[in-house]
């Protein structure tokens, strides 16, 4: 179940990334790291907000 999660993160990540960084660049592994945890961020984000009301 974590594994889905987590590939779907870097599926997400991977899209972003790939509008900034060239997929064959070096450190497009990284940049699809953080583009991750920063959809990861924002979903929390959307979650606690939405649970606040």
């Amino acid at each position: 179940m974590i594994g889905w999660i987590v590939r779907i993160l870097l599926l997400a990540g991977g899209a972003v990334a790939a509008l900034f960084v060239a997929p064959d660049a070096e450190n497009f592994d990284v940049v699809q790291g953080m583009m991750s945890v920063a959809i990861l961020a924002a979903v929390v984000l959307v979650v606690a907000l939405i649970s606040r009301k």
